[in-house]
């Protein structure tokens, strides 16, 4: 055998490095022949020294590193020897499996596997597929690495209350049932008219108007000879017959009682206020001639009015009667008005596809104004906690939903649950899922392609076995 000392062996890697400059070679070539006589003499002592980590330097004098560590010396018994028949260290053993590889898998993720190891056309190797890993339950096995790797994280389904706000525009419309009309039901003349006008606040009782009528004025002539005759007055049947009549001529309770209280006919009679309210229109002129129908006053309550929003169809299953609403004029920034979901109107915007949703709110200090525009937020969430899971953990194809389960150990399963409603980030499971399952809700869609892999290349296997 052919053996030199490792002196001669590092300063031959110098000559390599630095061999190219002039004069070096020579200088290289007689510390060669200084260095192999005392590698021969078998001494101990330091013939060079070299990198403490192993590093291609070396030096032939003590050196330290750039960081103060000193080079570590290398005595001329540690021998090299690059002879071609110098025994070889065995090759480790292969390592022992208990796990039975079924079939190879494309590494490129293609629908191509093998019974034996080989190499695509890239020269890359197959991947093995273990026993267990492709379960017939569907469920998905990742190393440790490739969790971490995708970021993978899991979550228990658990049971919470779900908040959900629907927000729709509307508008302010006047409660139908707080408006008042004054008309005359028979031909009429306007004697005087109070100091009262359009927008006036007016409450109830409060004089309108004097009215003349010769209709009025017959029945109520006709009314005082009936209860002041001694003989008519003995037959109720007359009495009530004549006050009847000034009944439907719309006089006003007040003036029928005047009448039973001083036995004398009025020649006008004076209208009043029938309620608290807004005067929302005055058509009544001193000196104007009403004929029957005509409205004089048009008065509303405007303590109690209706909001009439718009809701997207989408939205109308989770609307129902009985649910609070809060409301936000634009023109009281910073403030809001609670109101009650009373009516969904039976008919839809076939052009907007929306839905006419009617909330009663209180207006105490009359702030709020017919037809002003509003924005209200509709709490539409359950009263009673339901079994949810975070909204990403739900992967939607459109014609069903599917969670991962987590099984523990890296495998995961997928599984097909049916969702209600929506809100506060999560989702309602009805049906699918158990609570205190852990479900997966991040990087889920890695895992869905995993899964739709493995079900691509069973397939691909279970066609290749058959004959």
């Amino acid at each position: 055998m052919r053996r030199i000392g490792l002196a001669a062996a590092a300063t031959a890697a110098l000559a390599v490095a630095v061999g190219g400059l002039p004069g070096v070679r020579e200088h290289l070539r007689l510390t060669t022949s200084l260095i192999a006589p005392a590698a021969a003499q078998g001494s101990d002592e330091p013939i060079y020294y070299q990198d403490p980590d192993g590093k291609p330097a070396y030096s032939l004098t003590p050196r330290k590193t750039a960081d103060g560590r000193d080079f570590r010396p290398v005595p001329a018994s540690a021998d090299l020897n690059f002879d071609d028949d110098a025994p070889q260290m065995p090759p480790p053993p292969p390592v022992s499996t208990t796990r039975k590889v079924k079939f190879y898998r494309n590494p490129m993720g293609l629908a191509d596997t093998s019974p034996v190891p080989k190499k695509d056309s890239m020269g890359m190797d197959y991947i093995p597929v273990y026993e267990g890993e492709d379960s017939d339950d569907g469920a998905v096995k990742l190393s440790p690495g490739k969790i971490q790797r995708s970021g993978v994280k899991s979550e228990p389904a658990m049971r919470k209350q779900l908040r959900a706000v629907i927000r729709a525009p509307g508008v302010i419309q006047l409660d139908e049932r707080r408006v008042s009309v004054i008309a005359m039901r028979s031909e009429s003349f306007v004697q005087s008219v109070a100091d009262v006008t359009t927008g006036s606040r007016v409450a109830k009782g409060q004089p309108l108007m004097q009215i003349y009528s010769s209709a009025i004025a017959a029945a109520s002539a006709e009314y005082i000879s009936t209860i002041g005759s001694k003989t008519t007055s003995s037959v109720p049947l007359f009495g009530r017959g004549s006050r009847q009549r000034l009944i439907n001529l719309d006089v006003p309770e007040a003036a029928i009682a005047a009448m039973d209280k001083t036995g004398t006919a009025p020649v006008t009679i004076e209208w009043q206020a029938p309620r608290d309210g807004v005067v929302l229109e005055r058509s009544a002129i001193e000196g104007m001639r009403a004929q029957p129908g005509d409205v004089l006053f048009r008065i509303a309550d405007i303590s109690k009015l209706w909001a009439t929003l718009e809701i997207a169809e989408r939205d109308l299953g989770a609307v129902a009667p009985g649910q609070m609403v809060m409301i936000r004029a634009r023109s009281f920034p910073g403030r809001s008005f609670g109101g009650e979901v009373k009516l969904i109107y039976p008919q839809l915007n076939k052009d907007a596809r929306t839905a006419r949703v009617r909330i009663e709110l209180d207006n105490p200090d009359l702030a709020l104004l017919p037809e002003m525009y509003v924005d209200a937020e509709i709490d539409t969430g359950s009263a009673a906690p339901v079994l949810a899971v975070p909204e990403s953990a739900v992967l939607d194809s459109g014609s069903k939903q599917v969670v991962f389960v987590d099984k523990g150990d890296g495998r995961y399963e997928p599984r097909t649950v049916k969702l209600g409603q929506r809100g506060s980030g999560a989702v309602e499971i009805r049906d699918g899922l158990s609570e205190g399952e852990a479900v997966v809700t991040s990087a889920n869609f890695l895992i869905d392609a995993e899964s739709n892999l493995n079900a691509a290349l069973k397939s691909f296997s279970a066609e290749g076995a058959q004959p």
